[in-house]
């Protein structure tokens, strides 16, 4: 989807002055090349700048200089920052564009913005998203939100009006947690609706899904069908017969691999509107896990990738993706992957490798050290054998590559910080920023050992806004201490990185910056151990340059200054004097990604 069209906004005092010209988002004239190598800050004689944003409260996420008043960008760079200090007798000054630092920097041909007021920041860098399951749940049945097992089935009923019989019917986003009485959908539930189509609706955490009959008479999953490895079919006590819920991928795909993949038309479509909707939210680089070999699930697929690189080369990608590779993949594979899809390129590039150890706390698959608070007995699935995979991840770390676990449970991130310190005593140190993605609960005695192997903690806070309703349940007092745990992993020294984990949460970043600062459900509760909150910066800055260190961009992104890319978000309000809860409605007025104006809000209200 081009937003080539999208009208010129400009904030003029309490009044929008709307300008109709287009304006192109081909890619900025300087080279990757040149960005790649990160080269020396340009100057006012090698010529002036593209765009200059002045009279703006800017936070730069820079310790060195918190605040700036304007920048000046040149190409896909900064090249300009006029620093102040708020509230100084200078301020005024130094926002305008007669400001000394930016002043030279205006030539005929610069395009001058005047923010009046507005706060801006560095773009977002979601540091866990899928684009290629976001963009398939933007062409299916869509169950965000449904609140009862009646609004599940009306929404199908909704959806198969027309179909054709025999047509598979998909959809994602369903959470019993929601519903009266909090019980999983089954079969059973589907076939009331209909036996006429074969169905599959993947649940909110991506990790159950409910079928119902007739697509399991096609897959072919019955009573006597043997347990997946790494997965489950879950069965009724008293007839053995599959009630229609399958767990993890290795379950799930009993089924979903019946379904035909999506036309490359239909994904590229999806793939748009998830752009779309980054921008919109001030997203301007996505850290994507969209590829893997170990399923047959088609919304992971190398497919997604060429796409990516197609709307790259034809100027319309929006954000920067840096894309993992599939942990389990040989190293040969590994390593020519790497070499055909580059990684350098600053728009779009390979990153980390990913493994799964476990699956989730909804869904209580995640791996635990004992068993769950409100399941006697189960202790989740641990997904990878530890003593296949510390042989793995050292032959990876050897060739070079970053690592990327997912853990979840206490005992998933103790397999994931064993294997990592088995790394670190096999290969000898380096500066390798190795990720757990998630850390949801880690064991008290744990969370130093984050900081002693400098391990990333890539955490999702808005997933606390949906989990906060059983967790507790889930956990007990005594484990629930050591959840969603970002201010004990930050007393630990250890680097955190934010994200959604979308399309299991909505893409707004600012639904985590919420649930980080208040750790409270958005209709109002409790805050949840409220010693785990962090304040405001340190919550954006997770966020910003926290992500960016996470993949090993922070000298090109994640902050404001010369040198930088030119990815910025401005809102109408500051962000740390508003009310938390009014952080569940702001809206994105600007983002620019690259020196480009990607987005702005068409209907602009006064900055305050």
């Amino acid at each position: 989807m081009s937003r080539a069209l999208l009208p010129i906004v400009l904030i003029v005092g309490a009044t929008v002055a709307i300008s109709r010209a287009p304006r192109s988002v081909e890619p900025a004239v300087e080279s990757t090349a040149a960005v790649a190598q990160n080269p020396a800050p340009l100057s006012p004689a090698q010529g002036r700048a593209d765009l200059v944003l002045t009279n703006a409260l800017i936070e730069t996420m820079d310790p060195a200089h918190e605040w700036a008043g304007a920048v000046a960008i040149r190409g896909e760079s900064i090249v300009a920052v006029s620093y102040i200090a708020p509230g100084s007798a200078d301020a005024q000054k130094a926002s305008s564009a007669d400001a000394p630092d930016i002043k030279p920097w205006l030539g005929p041909k610069t395009r001058n913005i005047n923010m009046r007021g507005a706060f801006a920041m560095p773009g977002f860098n979601d540091a866990h998203v899928h684009i290629g399951q976001s963009a398939l749940t933007k062409l299916a049945i869509d169950f965000t939100g449904v609140q009862s097992l009646t609004e599940f089935q009306q929404r199908i009923r909704a959806a198969i009006k027309g179909r054709a019989p025999g047509e598979w019917v998909t959809g994602f986003g369903w959470d019993q947690t929601l519903w009266p009485g909090r019980r999983d959908p089954t079969r059973a539930d589907l076939d009331a609706v209909s036996t006429a189509y074969p169905m599959f609706f993947a649940r909110v955490d991506g990790h159950v899904a409910v079928a119902n009959s007739l697509a399991l008479r096609l897959a072919g999953v019955t009573q006597i069908t043997a347990q997946p490895a790494g997965g489950h079919i879950v069965r009724d006590a008293q007839t053995n017969e599959p009630t229609g819920l399958l767990q993890e991928d290795a379950g799930m795909n009993l089924v979903f691999a019946k379904i035909a993949a999506p036309s490359s038309a239909d994904r590229r479509r999806g793939i748009e509107l998830v752009l779309a909707d980054a921008a919109r939210n001030g997203i301007t680089s996505l850290q994507d896990n969209s590829y893997l070999e170990i399923t047959t699930d088609v919304a992971f697929t190398k497919e997604n990738f060429l796409i990516y690189q197609q709307l790259r080369k034809e100027g319309k990608l929006t954000a920067r993706i840096t894309e993992w590779l599939d942990f389990t993949l040989p190293v040969a594979t590994l390593e020519a992957q790497r070499s055909e899809w580059g990684s350098t390129d600053p728009w779009l590039k390979t990153g980390a490798l990913k493994a799964f150890m476990d699956g989730s706390l909804g869904s209580r698959t995640a791996a635990m050290l004992a068993a769950y608070s409100d399941a006697p007995g189960n202790t989740g699935l641990l997904r990878m054998d530890p003593a296949t995979l510390a042989p793995m991840a050292i032959e990876r770390d050897r060739a070079g590559f970053q690592l990327a676990f997912h853990a979840i449970g206490d005992r998933a991130n103790r397999v994931a910080l064993d294997t990592f310190a088995a790394v670190v005593a096999a290969n000898g140190p380096r500066d390798r920023r190795d990720r757990v993605e998630h850390a949801q609960v880690v064991a008290p005695e744990d969370f130093a050992r984050f900081g002693q192997l400098n391990i990333v903690a890539s955490m999702q806070p808005s997933h606390l806004l949906d989990d906060e309703r059983w967790a507790s349940d889930r956990l007990g007092p005594e484990r629930s201490r050591g959840a969603y745990a970002w201010r004990t992993m930050q007393q630990n020294g250890v680097h955190l990185a934010f994200g959604t984990d979308h399309p299991v949460e909505p893409l707004n970043p600012l639904r985590g910056i919420y649930a980080c600062v208040t750790r409270e459900l958005p209709q109002g509760s409790a805050s949840w151990q409220p010693q785990e909150k962090l304040p405001m910066n340190d919550c954006l800055r997770a966020y910003t340059a926290g992500s960016a260190y996470a993949e090993f961009e922070e000298k090109r992104k994640g902050t404001i200054a010369p040198g930088m890319f030119a990815d910025l978000v401005a809102y109408s309000a500051n962000l740390n004097q508003i009310p938390p809860r009014d952080l569940l409605t702001t809206k994105v007025r600007m983002t620019v990604v690259g020196g480009r104006i990607i987005y702005q809000e068409p209907e602009l209200p006064a900055v305050h």
